[in-house]
């Protein structure tokens, strides 16, 4: 399928396996360059390997989103290295599994900062290139 996005430059936060690693193997079928995201650094090559197999082109990133402070820095070697960032996948790991109920609000609390939070830091210094 031809969806159109050819030549794009994408952002796929937390793909080095899982969904957001198909998601990112599936838009480099169609044409994208992928920078792909996680703390897991043999994740990662293996995403680029998956990637570059499909006949794409990757960046791998070891970035964990609890560090809102490396946002900056980060997309800025991916415009670098790709250009400028068309297309962004805000996927995040998820909390630790847990019972809902229970737990120490500090739990909730850093959840939330890694997983929104930082997400929202990525969007707002991608999204003005995006327009």
């Amino acid at each position: 399928m031809d969806l159109g996005l050819k030549g794009k430059v994408t952002l796929v936060m937390a793909s080095s396996r899982g969904l957001g690693q198909a998601m990112a193997i599936s838009l480099a079928r169609e044409g994208v360059k992928v920078a792909v995201t996680g703390r897991n650094v043999e994740g990662l090559k293996k995403s680029v390997e998956l990637i570059e197999a499909a006949g794409g082109k990757a960046l791998a990133l070891s970035w964990d989103l609890s560090d809102s402070s490396v946002i900056d820095a980060l997309v800025t070697k991916v415009e670098q290295e790709l250009g400028p960032i068309d297309i962004l996948i805000n996927n995040t790991g998820g909390p630790p599994p847990t019972l809902a109920t229970g737990q120490d609000p500090a739990l909730w609390q850093k959840s939330f900062n890694d997983m929104v939070l930082s997400l929202i830091g990525i969007t707002d210094r991608v999204l003005p290139g995006m327009r």
